[in-house]
């Protein structure tokens, strides 16, 4: 039980508008509204505010549960099965790339490290030449970055790093490689650690303790454990929404539905589960751009043993990066990478680390003592990079089938190379890359070595992403994408798409802040359309912290 003010609690206590598939009063058969958003997350959660602040009626229809921080015990036995999906073990359709996602009130904002990173101008230019967003520039974006970043407590984190994050800044100092600090979004935080668990203190500046509430303050209804299954459709518009709510351990359906009738029609739910729904509902695609394209960061991790105690499972998770392998290389050539340092707990150490047995033992007992380095590659730039494809399974769950290309996975060694230079040049003992084949190495010539004859495959090379984009990209021209530049479909004018589903590409840093700001200017639009211009005025003004 949390010590800290709970805003969840208090507010349940004042009477928002939330229902829960386990509330014991049977669901309401219609439901009918302005706007319903899918979705909690960073894109649900900036649109809820926007549009419940210009004076619309709003549903948010979350998978998920709705958990706060008297439920964050810092356990992860506890959090990966109630707040992320598939209990942290998502995985493509081969199986050779884990994914890390939300799934719970908030979305993966509840559950993130906190690393906020606008997008990179880089990433905007090959936008507007490649796929025509000429209003995607910084300078346009920037007065929504700023209302965000003001909202949401983004700011510069003058903390210390923790010796997890300080070997990668001193690592690549020896090298001259630069690095910096990552801004955070947290308020008064307690520099815990446990942010992938959920904030026990309320400092992550959140949906699940910003928006969320403050849109259920203004008249909002959430709907918890209750999924999504598809549109309905006529007349070349969305006619309802059929919500299905799910059984006591909220993961089936339990036969009961509610129909959602609204003005507008905002999907939010993910890269993956968005345009999932966009398929299910059958939308016209004539152009088969539906689910195409999706991208992750394929991420390499590298673990390195040092003489001193690292506890890289305390302090902020991640606080120092570097671009360098990013800059130095054509957005559109070899693929690059951005440098971080995650956190490391027990389980997904032990279930990441290689090997087993006596070996696999070893690793463990070395736990405190071990400094992890990942890199996340900037994937869909490359003329031969095409991403993954969201598909249904036959019972209409997606599933994101992502190949491991020779271009992905000759970037994958050229990041493993990088960071044990990196971990030996900070000191490391030993390091050993996070591969199948791999061993543990007791200096850069012997890694060096090792790594350069590794064999780089699917399954082999352990892959994992925490960060899911495109699928239903933005595009001037209907042939190449699924939604306009102001985030209404192509194909359907009362919907819009309001989260990393709409990135035509990845893009290279972190993404939640990107979402954040591109979605607040696509809602303040949203709002001016359905609610009219002054309301819209309104909505668009800095909110209250």
């Amino acid at each position: 039980m949390s010590a800290f003010p709970d805003p969840i609690a208090a507010g349940l206590a004042r009477g928002w508008n939330v229902r829960d598939a386990r509330d014991p009063t049977p669901p309401p058969a219609r439901i009918d509204c302005d706007v319903v958003i899918v979705g909690s997350g960073a894109g649900g959660g900036i649109t809820a505010e926007i549009l419940a602040e210009a004076g619309l009626s709003v549903v948010i229809v979350e998978e998920g549960p709705l958990r706060s921080s008297r439920d964050f015990d810092m356990r992860e036995a506890t959090a990966y099965p109630t707040l992320y999906q598939e209990s942290a073990a998502r995985k493509t359709r081969d199986k050779a790339i884990t994914i890390l996602q939300g799934r719970c009130v908030g979305g993966s904002t509840t559950v993130n490290w906190t690393s906020s990173f606008r997008t990179p101008a880089r990433t905007l230019e090959h936008w507007r030449t490649r796929h025509g967003l000429d209003d995607f520039t910084p300078a346009a974006l920037a007065p929504w970055f700023e209302r965000v970043e003001r909202r949401l407590s983004i700011a510069p984190w003058d903390v210390p790093p923790n010796e997890n994050n300080d070997a990668l800044r001193r690592g690549a100092a020896a090298l001259g490689i630069p690095t910096a600090t990552i801004r955070r979004n947290v308020a008064h935080c307690f520099n815990l650690g446990y942010c992938g668990m959920g904030c026990p203190t309320n400092a992550k500046q959140s949906m699940l303790v910003t928006t969320i509430p403050a849109a259920l303050e203004r008249g909002a209804t959430l709907l918890t454990r209750a999924r999504v299954h598809r549109m309905q459709l006529a007349d070349g518009r969305a006619q309802g929404l059929e919500v299905r709510w799910l059984d006591a351990a909220g993961l089936r359906p339990d036969g009961r539905t509610t129909m959602i009738h609204a003005r507008h029609y905002v999907l939010a739910g993910g890269a993956i589960n968005t345009p999932a729904i966009l398929l299910r509902s059958s939308v016209p695609d004539p152009h088969a751009r539906i689910g195409v394209r999706t991208f992750l960061h394929p991420t390499l991790v590298s673990a390195a043993r040092f003489e001193q105690r690292i506890e890289a499972f305390e302090g902020a998770p991640q606080s120092v990066y570097s671009d360098h392998f990013l800059d130095s290389v054509p957005i559109d050539g070899p693929i690059g990478f951005k440098l971080e340092a995650p956190p490391i707990h027990p389980l997904l150490f032990a279930i990441t680390t290689p090997g087993y047995g006596p070996a696999h033992a070893q690793r463990m007992r070395q736990f405190a003592h071990t400094q992890a380095v990942l890199a996340l590659m900037r994937d869909g730039f490359h003329p031969e990079a095409a991403g993954g494809r969201v598909q249904l399974r036959d019972d209409g769950s997606p599933v994101l089938d992502y190949p491991l290309t020779d271009t992905l996975l000759d970037g994958a060694r050229r990041a493993l190379l990088a960071m044990a230079e990196i971990q030996f040049a900070a000191g490391a003992l030993t390091v050993q890359p996070v591969h199948e084949d791999a061993g543990e190495y007791g200096s850069w010539r012997q890694a060096r070595a090792a790594i350069e004859a590794l064999p780089m495959q699917a399954l082999r090379t352990r892959v994992v992403s925490a960060h899911v984009m495109g699928g239903c990209a933005l595009s001037t021209d209907p042939r190449e994408g699924v939604v306009r530049p102001d985030g209404v479909l192509h194909a359907l004018e009362n919907v819009s798409v309001h989260d990393g589903a709409l990135f035509p590409t990845s893009i290279g840093a972190n993404p939640q802040l990107s979402i954040y700001g591109i979605t607040s200017r696509l809602a303040a639009g949203l709002a001016q359309r359905l609610a009219g211009t002054g309301a819209a005025r309104d909505a668009s003004r800095a909110p209250a912290a």
